[in-house]
């Protein structure tokens, strides 16, 4: 499928999977340095299953896992599917994806704990977290992705500093801190990071964001870590034709500076005359009287 007909898919399906992270998940499924499977944790209706679905590489398996309209395994869990996640059923995600790719992937139908039991270790190359917001079921969501990710994989999770998920920032700045997750990237939805070594990765990506002018970037340092920050450009808004309100304005507008400058000029004309006039006045009795006086001592006035 073309960039515009994917595109064109993504948009139709509903769900909150943002440009940058759009091109951000291809960039990182381009990578030919690491080989491996693909896993999404939480997947909702598709949308960034779509985008992954199209870079699996032959004899690679891509698997999703999420509860669907099934049970929670917990009170708080099934509370926060029901608030949040009451429109998601299994076969609107089926749909969605056979809209565009001719096979489902692995479809791990329950809760994102049981993943290990289908996943094995040291096999997958990306894996993009989005299924619970509590801390509790996040911690264990970062444990799996620790154990299937093998060296040089990525690890993209949703939702990492957003004010209403506060238990996934936790549970992902825990692992930056104590776990030895090594932060790559981040967007305003997603953080990137690996538990390998993210300086090859990082430099191979500010080379690729040089040559994207949609995209922005800037590095941070955060202690030990080379954070870098991405964002998509803002577009500039498009000249607006002008109405004939809009022309009749500014021609006032130009009009009314115009008779400003001319008023300005008069007033300073006005102004020099009132004192040249002054200085005529003043100097007429002055000059009368030298006159007399070279008179009286005989000298003629010129």
């Amino acid at each position: 499928m073309s960039a515009p007909d994917l595109t064109a898919a993504l948009e139709r399906i509903p769900g909150w999977f943002w440009p940058t992270d759009q091109r951000l998940f291809e960039w990182f499924l381009s990578n030919e340095d690491v080989s491996g499977d693909v896993l999404e944790m939480g997947t909702y209706l598709g949308k960034s299953a779509v985008l992954i679905g199209g870079h699996v590489r032959r004899g690679e398996t891509f698997t999703v896992c999420d509860l669907f309209e099934s049970d929670a395994p917990d009170a708080d869990n099934d509370a926060e599917t029901t608030r949040s996640y009451s429109s998601l059923t299994r076969d609107r995600f089926e749909r969605n994806y056979l809209s565009v790719h001719d096979a489902l992937p692995e479809i791990v139908h329950g809760p994102t704990s049981v993943i290990l039991d289908h996943v094995k270790a040291d096999t997958c190359r990306f894996v993009h977290v989005d299924a619970s917001h509590l801390y509790t079921h996040v911690k264990g969501d970062v444990l799996a992705a620790r154990t299937v990710l093998r060296e040089g994989g990525i690890v993209a999770f949703d939702d990492y500093r957003s004010e209403h998920t506060p238990g996934v920032a936790l549970a992902v700045w825990e692992a930056v801190a104590g776990l030895g997750l090594a932060p790559v990237c981040v967007s305003t939805q997603k953080l990137y990071g690996t538990w390998g070594d993210p300086a090859p990765v990082r430099e191979r990506l500010l080379a690729w964001l040089a040559t994207r002018p949609d995209l922005w970037h800037t590095t941070d340092v955060l202690g030990e870590h080379h954070l870098v920050r991405v964002n998509q450009r803002k577009k500039p808004k498009p000249a607006q034709p002008q109405s004939d309100l809009d022309r009749l304005a500014t021609e006032l507008r130009h009009t009314t500076a115009e008779l400003k400058k001319v008023t300005a000029e008069s007033q300073n004309a006005v102004q020099a005359l009132k004192k040249a006039t002054k200085e005529v006045s003043v100097l007429g009795p002055v000059a009368h009287r030298a006159a007399g006086w070279l008179r009286r001592r005989g000298t003629p006035a010129k």
